[in-house]
C-alpha cells in the first residue's frame, strides 16, 4: 500500500521546510521526511543558530564589545563560560526546533521521521519500508562537514564546525584550520573567550571570496585582537607526538595546539538517496545537478540548498525550496531567487557583501569607482566603541549605479540589507546623498560612503 502526496520533501532544513509550507500554503498536500526526530536541519542544530548564539553569549559574557571603553572585562572561570555558552545555545536550538515544528503543523504538512530514499515511479521509500508517492518530490537533504583523508578526526581534540560544539570544556589554546565564514566565525568567538587561537589558511587572506580590501582588514583586527593569524600555507600532517599534538606546517613551522577545529567546507548529503536508479544527475563534486526550475535530470524530481551546491547559506537555500515548490505545480508566485542576496560572515567584527567585489568589477570590465565611509568618523560607532571597518561602496563611474556593497563592522549582516535594497533596484549612490538618516547611526556612514566616492569623481550629484 501507498500513500499519495502532492508533494514530498525529503529533508527538513531549511530548503525542505520552506518548500513544504510554500506548497501547502497554496493547498497541496505535503510531506516531509527527515532522519532526525525534529525539523530545522543543520541551520538548527548544528550550524546556523549555534554559531551565532555562542558569537553573542560570548560577546555578552565577556564585555568583548565594550572593555576597550570602559577598560573592564568579566572575567570569568573557564568552566562556567563553557556552562553558560551551551545551555544558551541548547536554549535557543530548542525554540528554534519547536518554532519549525510548529510551522509545519500549523500548514498541516505532515511530518515523517525516517530516512527517505527515491524509489520507483516518483516514489519515496521511509526506512526501507512504507512508501509514500508523490506529484512532486523534493531532495534538500543537506550536508555535513568536509573530511580530508589525513586529518585524523578520530582524535578527541581534533573537531569538525559539527563536533566543536560538544567540548566539554575551554581548551587553552586551538589551532583553526581554514579562513573561511566558519574558520573566522569560531576564530573569533575562542579569542573572544580568552583562548590562545591560530588561524591558518592556504589563501594569501582569508574570506578570499570578500572584497580584499575588507578581508585584509579584518585580518589586521584579528591580531589587533590577539590572535594568531598565518596565510599562505597548508598543513602536512597532523599527529600525536609524546602525548601531545604536533601540526606540521610546509616551510617547517611546527605548532602545538591543545585543540583544532579542521572549517574546510561541507559536503552535500546524497548517499542512501538512490539518485542513480532514479535517473537523478551529480557532477564531479557530488552535487546534483539542477535547472532554473530546480529540476533534476529526473522528471518531477527537485533539489535544492546545500545539496545543490555554492552558496549553501541558509537564506539562499529557503528561497530556493520556495522557488522549486512554485515551478513543481506552476504557481504563479515564486519564479526565481533574488540574483542578488547578501551574504553575511558572522565573526567579531561582521563581514557582509552583496554583489560585485571591486576586484569582480575590474575583471567583468566594468568600470568602477568605490567610496569608503569608516566607523572610525561614524558618531554611533564611536559612542558604543566599535569603530573598526567601514562600509564600501562599489559603483560604475558613467552613471553611479551601485553594483556592490561591502561593509566590515559589528553589524555588518544587518546594515548591508539598506544597499542590497538599492542594489537591487539598480539605483544610484546619490539615494544614500539625499536620503536623510538618523544620527547618530552605523547607517549614516553609507552616506560618508556617497559623499566619498563623489569626491572621487570629482564631480557633483
Amino acid at each position: 500500500m501507498s500513500e499519495h502526496y502532492d508533494l514530498v520533501v525529503i529533508g527538513a532544513g531549511p530548503a525542505g521546510e520552506k518548500a513544504a509550507t510554500q506548497a501547502a500554503y497554496f493547498g497541496k498536500r505535503v510531506a516531509i521526511v527527515e532522519r532526525k526526530p525534529t525539523p530545522g536541519g543543520i541551520a538548527v542544530s548544528d550550524a546556523g543558530v549555534p554559531t551565532k548564539t555562542l558569537r553573542e553569549t560570548a560577546v555578552y559574557l565577556t564585555g568583548f564589545r565594550h572593555r576597550d571603553v570602559y577598560g573592564i572585562s568579566l572575567q570569568l572561570d573557564a568552566r562556567l563560560k563553557l556552562e553558560r555558552l551551551m545551555s544558551r545555545t541548547a536554549e535557543v536550538r530548542a525554540l528554534m526546533s519547536d518554532a519549525a515544528v510548529k510551522n509545519l503543523e500549523r500548514m498541516k504538512v505532515e511530518f515523517i521521521h525516517g530516512a527517505g530514499a527515491l524509489g520507483p515511479d516518483r516514489t519515496v521509500i521511509v526506512d526501507g519500508k512504507r512508501t509514500l508517492r508523490a506529484g512532486a518530490i523534493l531532495i534538500a537533504t543537506g550536508s555535513h562537514p568536509f573530511h580530508p583523508p589525513g586529518i585524523p578526526f578520530d582524535d578527541p581534540a581534533i573537531a569538525d564546525s559539527e563536533k566543536i560544539l560538544k567540548l566539554d570544556r575551554l581548551p587553552k589554546s586551538l589551532l583553526v584550520i581554514g579562513g573561511g565564514a566558519v574558520g573566522c566565525e569560531y576564530a573569533s568567538i575562542f579569542t573572544a573567550l580568552g583562548v590562545e587561537v591560530t588561524l591558518v589558511e592556504a589563501a594569501d587572506r582569508l574570506l578570499g571570496f570578500m572584497d580584499r580590501e575588507l578581508s585584509l582588514e579584518l585580518g589586521k583586527i584579528f591580531r589587533a585582537l590577539g590572535m594568531n593569524v598565518i596565510t599562505g600555507a597548508c598543513i602536512e600532517s597532523i599527529a600525536r607526538t609524546d602525548g601531545k599534538l604536533a601540526v606540521q606546517l610546509d616551510g617547517g613551522r611546527r605548532l602545538h595546539p591543545e585543540h583544532v577545529l579542521f572549517a574546510g567546507g561541507r559536503v552535500g548529503n546524497t548517499a542512501g538517496l538512490g539518485l542513480d536508479a532514479a535517473g537523478v544527475k551529480v557532477d564531479a563534486k557530488g552535487r546534483i545537478v539542477v535547472g532554473e526550475d530546480y529540476q533534476t535530470a529526473a522528471p518531477g524530481v527537485y533539489a535544492a540548498g546545500d545539496v545543490i551546491g555554492p552558496p549553501a547559506l541558509a537564506s539562499v537555500s529557503m528561497e530556493q525550496g520556495r522557488v522549486a515548490a512554485c515551478h513543481a505545480f506552476a504557481i504563479p508566485f515564486k519564479d526565481v531567487v533574488d540574483p542578488l542576496p547578501p551574504l553575511g560572515v558572522y565573526s567579531l567584527p561582521e563581514v557582509a557583501m552583496v554583489g560585485l567585489t571591486e576586484e569582480a568589477a575590474a575583471q567583468k570590465g566594468v568600470d568602477c569607482e568605490v567610496g569608503r565611509g569608516w566607523f572610525a568618523r561614524n558618531t554611533r560607532a564611536r559612542i558604543a566603541g566599535v569603530t573598526e571597518g567601514l562600509v564600501k561602496l562599489v559603483f560604475r563611474r558613467a552613471d553611479r549605479v551601485l553594483v556592490g556593497v561591502h561593509i566590515l563592522g559589528d553589524i555588518a549582516s544587518e546594515l548591508i540589507h539598506l544597499g542590497q535594497m538599492v542594489a537591487n533596484q539598480g539605483r544610484t549612490i546619490d539615494y544614500f546623498i539625499h536620503a536623510t538618516f538618523n544620527v547618530p547611526t552605523y547607517s549614516d556612514a553609507y552616506k560618508y560612503a556617497a559623499y566619498d566616492g563623489l569626491q572621487r569623481l570629482g564631480g557633483r550629484v
